[in-house]
C-alpha cells in the first residue's frame, strides 16, 4: 500500500531555517504530483506547496520567496526547504500525493488521497 512518511520537524527560532522529507513507497513516485499542506491549532488544513510530475512548482502568497518544494525521483522523496520562518508557520506539516498520475498540481486538499502522518514544526519568536 501506499506509505509518505515525514520526517524533519522541530523547534526552531524565528528567522531559522528547516528541511522537510517525505519518503514515499508503494506508488510510482515520478507520475504523481506531490503536495505540502500545514495545519495550525484551531485551523483548518492549509495548502503549503505543490510540484508537479514535470516538476513544476506552486506555492500560497504566503510562503513564496521563503520556502522552496523538490523531489528527488530517484529516491521517491519530496522536500520542504523552509527558510526565514515566522511564527505563524508554527503548524503540523503533512505530505500529500496526488489521487491521479500524470495529473497537474493542485492546492485543493480533496484532490489528494494519500497522506503522511504528519510532522510538528513550531517557530518560537
Amino acid at each position: 500500500q501506499v506509505q509518505l512518511v515525514e520526517s524533519g520537524g522541530g523547534l526552531v527560532q524565528a528567522g531559522g531555517s528547516l528541511r522537510l522529507s517525505c519518503a514515499a513507497s508503494g506508488l510510482s513516485f515520478s507520475s504523481y504530483a506531490m503536495a505540502w499542506f500545514r495545519q495550525a491549532p484551531g485551523k483548518e488544513r492549509e495548502f503549503v506547496a505543490a510540484i508537479s510530475w514535470r516538476s513544476s512548482t506552486y506555492y500560497v502568497d504566503s510562503v513564496k520567496g521563503r520556502f522552496a518544494i523538490s523531489r528527488d525521483n530517484a529516491k521517491n522523496t519530496v522536500y520542504l526547504q523552509m527558510n526565514s520562518l515566522k511564527s505563524e508557520d508554527t503548524a503540523v506539516y503533512y505530505c500529500a500525493a496526488h489521487s491521479s498520475r500524470f495529473s497537474s498540481s493542485s492546492y485543493n486538499l480533496n484532490d489528494y488521497t494519500y497522506w503522511g502522518q504528519g510532522t510538528q514544526v513550531t517557530v518560537s519568536s
